[in-house]
């Protein structure tokens, strides 16, 4: 376990983290020495996630400590639409006429209030079918969902335009915020540095980003991040990699390398 292991309180709720090959649970406590107790789990990538999290309800101590209320944050791709355009009965289709829906999955919505949008993603049927076979009260959220909080209200720190990218998992997530809406957001792969060198200036170029005055924000760790660096600062004036230290609540916590900067967003951010 991460952190602190004294979150003991039931009112908490548990946070499922779902990634494609791995599973990871976790309380926090929502003080101003916010502490997490973080508990990864070390997953057989010869089954499925859902089997996995059935077998993990057998020994992980958070899972059997007793908390009926959970979050489940899912990385799977999601669709934002803004709040004044969705109709419940048609976010299946409009998710089926962008990504691929297998017939395991089911689509679900979750509200982005402060951002006027609705994101719509989907979640395994299996996986689901065990979550609601232990909690009481389930809610699933996408990963992304408190990273896109965190990194909009940082955007109000100054009046410059931002461009936000979370690395993790090869993935790299970018972000733009226009007042209280999103005016970017995409996933790409990141396995390799070139190809996100490449995608970050395509998305500054098409978003009409000016190289001496906006800002490119850098989150968690990317694959040869200080290559990554250097190439983007032959393009651009204004770059910053995010230290978890400095922008959340608890540094010491913060500083944990094994916890996700997702959680962190989750749990310490200071907004």
């Amino acid at each position: 376990m991460g952190a602190d292991n004294n979150v003991v309180d039931m009112r908490l709720r548990l946070t499922i983290r779902v990634s494609q090959n791995d599973l990871s649970f976790s309380v926090g406590s929502a003080t101003e020495n916010a502490q997490i107790v973080y508990e990864p789990y070390n997953t057989n990538k010869g089954i499925s996630i859902a089997a996995n999290l059935r077998k993990a309800f057998a020994v992980s101590e958070l899972l059997q400590s007793g908390y009926k209320r959970t979050l489940i944050l899912v990385d799977t791709p999601v669709m934002l639409i803004p709040t004044e355009e969705f109709q419940e009965n048609e976010a299946k289709v409009l998710y089926k006429s962008s990504f691929t829906l297998k017939g395991n999955e089911e689509v679900v919505t979750t509200v982005l209030p402060d951002l006027n949008a609705v994101a719509v993603m989907t979640i395994s049927k299996d996986l689901k079918l065990v979550i609601d076979d232990h909690f009481k009260e389930v809610r699933i959220e996408p990963l992304m969902q408190p990273v896109w909080v965190h990194l909009h209200q940082r955007s109000y720190q100054n009046p410059r335009r931002k461009l936000f990218a979370y690395f993790h998992e090869h993935t790299m997530e970018v972000v733009s915020f226009q007042q209280n809406r999103f005016k970017y957001n995409n996933a790409f792969d990141a396995t390799y540095a070139q190809d996100a060198l490449y995608y970050l200036l395509f998305v500054w170029r098409e978003l009409g980003m000016n190289v001496e005055k906006d800002e490119l924000h850098l989150v968690g760790k990317a694959v040869e991040q200080e290559w990554l660096e250097g190439e983007l600062k032959k393009f651009l004036h204004r770059i910053y990699v995010e230290i978890p230290e400095k922008e959340f609540r608890n540094g010491e916590v913060a500083l944990h390398k094994n916890i996700p900067y997702d959680l962190k967003a989750l749990y310490l951010s200071k907004v």
